[in-house]
């Protein structure tokens, strides 16, 4: 028995395809939205339709730009002789946060999986190498501290080695502010192994 008219349950369906959004988190979002002025409606949908019909991929980096290159890749003030290579673009967001870093990006688009099916001509990587050039002096591996990003670090490291080219990965390990006591044993090796000379 169907509780809603055929459009609400749609727009639940439709929302539940989110990810990290299930039937209830869905069903609250389609009634918020459904309760909006007509105009409200209108400007959301219209937003949803220009993003998508507007952001690309950047020809150089892979991030979402509405230009071509990118803002990043364009800027004469970043070090293109360093990228650092990310899983998505989502994570530059969270590098360009810190502050930190003036160097470039690389989005792979995904993780080396064979679990999943994905292999590594299914990322990024050919780009990648493409990009090694004599003016590249460090490519920085960031990707995710789990078994598909491990993988794939180390077969960036493999490919890119031959290639004269320095490579490194982001430090891992006990987050600041967090207690060596709820570290697990992995989180405590890699923080050992990561020790910086003070």
């Amino acid at each position: 028995m169907e509780f809603y008219p055929v459009a609400i349950e749609k727009l639940i369906e439709e929302f539940a395809k989110l990810p990290g959004i299930g039937y209830k988190t869905a069903q609250r979002l389609t009634l918020h939205v459904l309760n909006l002025p007509q105009d409200e409606v209108k400007e959301f949908a219209h937003a949803l339709v220009k993003a998508r019909g507007t952001i690309k991929y950047c020809s150089v980096c892979g991030n979402f730009t509405d230009t071509d290159p990118c803002a990043i890749c364009n800027n004469p003030n970043r070090n293109k002789s360093i990228i650092c290579v990310v899983e998505e673009p989502r994570d530059i967001i969270s590098m360009e946060k810190v502050k930190e870093f003036n160097g470039v990006y690389h989005v792979l688009h995904g993780t080396i999986s064979p679990m999943a099916g994905r292999g590594p001509e299914d990322i990024k990587l050919r780009e990648l190498v493409r990009r090694i050039n004599g003016s590249v002096k460090e490519v920085i591996v960031a990707t995710n501290p789990n078994v598909e990003g491990e993988a794939t670090a180390m077969y960036i490291s493999k490919i890119l080695k031959p290639l004269g080219v320095k490579i490194t990965r982001i430090a891992h390990g006990i987050p600041v502010g967090g207690d060596l006591e709820y570290a697990d044993e992995v989180t405590l090796a890699k923080a050992l192994e990561g020790r910086i000379e003070i």
